[in-house]
This record gives C-alpha cells, structure tokens and sequence, in this order.
C-alpha cells in the first residue's frame, strides 16, 4: 500500500512532465525569434558598412584620407532619400494601377525660363537734368511699351539713376517722383544724397544695388549726355561673355593734379607717387564691368574708398583684382564712329 506522500511526489512529478515540453517549445520560439533578429540586424550592418565603406573609397579617393562629418551626413541622407523615392514609386505604379493617375507619358512642359539681362545700364543723372533725360529717351532709351520690349528681346535694361534731396521730400523730389510715376524708368538711390562731389559714391551704390536687383551679366555705368548704340554695345558684350572678371571701356591714364582750386583737383594726389599719374582706369563717360565685378562691389561697398572722380575711383577698386581690362576704343564717347558704341552730347 502507497502512502499519501508518496502519490503526492508522483502527481508533482507528472505536472512537471506535462508541463515541459511546452516551456522548452515556448523557450525554442523566442530563441529563434532572437536569433533571425540578431541576424537580421548584423545583415543590416553588415550591407551599411559595405555600403558606406563603398561611398568612403569613392569620396575621398580609395581612401586616402579622411571622410568629413558632412560627407558622411550626406550619404546618409542620401540613402534614406533613395528608400522614399522607391517607396513613393511603388505608391505611385499601385496608384496607376487603380485608375488614380493619368497614364499619359508626355505631361505639359514647364513654362520657359526667363532668360537673364545681357546688361543693366545705369544714367547717371541728376536734378535740374530733366531736358537731358528727354533727349536719352528719344535718341536710345525709348519709354513706355518699346522700353519693356528692349528688356525683353535685346536683353538691355535701361534706368535713370538718381539719389535724393539732401532737404528730403522737397520739390525736388517731388519732381522726380512725378517723371518717375509718368516714364518709369528711374532707379532711385534712397540712400544717396546728391551732390555734385559724391559721384564716386553715387557710382558705387549704382554698382552695388544693380546688382541686388538686375541679375544681369553685365552693369554699364553711362552719363545723361552721352548717347549709346545699343546694337553695337549687345554685339560687343556678347563677345566677351565667356571671361568671368572684365572692366571694359576707353583706358586711359592722366594727370594728378595737386593744386587746390583747379579744376581736376585730386585731393588724395600723394597717394599717386612722385610721377603723379593716375593708373589705368576707363574713361568716364561710360564703361562697363562684369556680374562678378558688380557683385564684388556690392558686398564690400562699405570699405572701397573713392578718389575726387568717378572712373579714377572704379579703376582703382579693380586694381589688386585678377581682372580682365579691356581697352576698346569704341567705348571712347568723344564722337560717332563706325560700330562705335557712344558718343558725347
């Protein structure tokens, strides 16, 4: 006869049998979960360093020197970038599937780009100068609807650049504001007060807001007298279109004269040496610099000094520059030439 002890331990010793093997089962299973999961992610890091030991070699050379932190950031953007886009693809090609998307394969064109001025071409001008703006309007610059049609067939932009009374909001400005509202083709220098001595920085700020507000390949400063070929300056710009850094116009180079009272005082004249000669600039009445020229002007305006005038001035701000003079006699204003460019009221 069994005692009840000993039906006690069999009874525990069957629960434990019956009960094992679902342990061990349920203990197999999360193993095999673990184990695809570390594989699969060994897998992962496994094709991620091949991955990126592929762009090392490729971005710096096989690997002769370091990768940035940027590089790296990059390719990985560049990765998951690529996983969206076969994502949205997929998306896209299910989409179709569905009837959601048009299947037609020639969708419209873009509009065309707006093609970018060939120059942009400031009038030095200034108060009491109304009847020489009547002229330019009638010899080349045009008004109204033919203005807009220059802009836009021959790449040429055209404006009357002015600043402001030193006593703002006067007649004076007022005059202005009234031909402005009538012609439309002024540029007003809001920053600029007029005055006879400041053409050089008037000339500056000219440069420097064109630029911000043209882009343009070429910026020509030209003064209220001066009558310009528009044909022959697009012909002769788009010859040289392929040199970054030109300063075109008539060279020249003149005295410095040191006298108080004349009439081409240079009060800067010991700066110019014992000859006392200027260097080579272009001459005055009108020349022209290059987009990188105009931009360069535009960022340190602030510390490009001027001279008493404003073609010595310009010159001078392209000296130590890597900049290409161009000294085309058809820039020299003093009469009309054949294929001349300019020429002087």
């Amino acid at each position: 006869m069994q005692s009840k002890g000993s039906n006690y331990h069999r009874n525990a010793a069957a629960g434990l049998v019956f009960r094992s093997p679902i342990s061990a089962l349920m203990l197999c299973t999360i193993a095999a979960m673990a184990s695809f999961y570390v594989a699969g992610r060994l897998w992962q890091d496994a094709e991620d360093r091949v991955y990126m030991g592929k762009e090392l070699d490729r971005i710096t050379g096989q690997g002769k020197s370091a990768i940035s932190v940027d590089d790296t950031l990059k390719i990985i953007g560049c990765r998951e970038q690529q996983k969206k886009l076969t994502a949205l693809e997929m998306e896209l090609a299910a989409a179709r599937q569905e009837g959601f998307v048009s299947k037609t394969k020639n969708p419209p064109p873009p509009p065309p780009l707006k093609k970018k001025p060939l120059v942009m071409i400031g009038v030095l001008t200034g108060f009491g100068r109304k009847n020489n703006r009547e002229v330019i309007r009638k010899a080349w610059m045009t008004t109204g609807e033919a203005l807009k049609k220059m802009e836009d067939e021959k790449g040429v932009i055209a404006r009357f650049v002015i600043g402001r009374s030193s006593n703002r909001g006067d007649s004076l400005d007022r005059d202005i504001d009234i031909e402005d509202k009538s012609h439309n083709d002024f540029f007003i220098l809001e920053s600029h007060v007029e005055a006879p001595e400041e053409l050089p920085k008037k000339t500056k700020l000219f440069f420097a807001h064109a630029a911000e507000r043209w882009e343009a390949e070429y910026y020509a400063k030209v003064n209220d007298d001066v009558y310009v070929n528009i044909d022959a300056l697009g012909s002769t710009l788009a010859a040289h279109i392929d040199k970054p850094r030109v300063y075109i116009g008539c060279m020249k180079s003149g005295e410095v004269f040191s006298e108080q009272g004349q009439k081409w005082y240079e009060p800067d004249w010991w700066k110019f040496g014992d000859g006392k000669t200027y260097f080579r600039h272009a001459s005055g009445e009108m020349f022209v610099i290059s987009k990188a020229l105009a931009r360069f002007v535009s960022i340190n305006r602030s510390i490009l000094r001027t001279y008493a005038f404003d073609d010595v001035s310009t010159g001078s701000w392209f000296i130590g520059l890597d900049v290409k003079h161009i000294d085309d006699k058809k820039f020299c204003c003093t009469s009309w030439s054949t294929g001349g460019i300019c020429a002087g009221a």
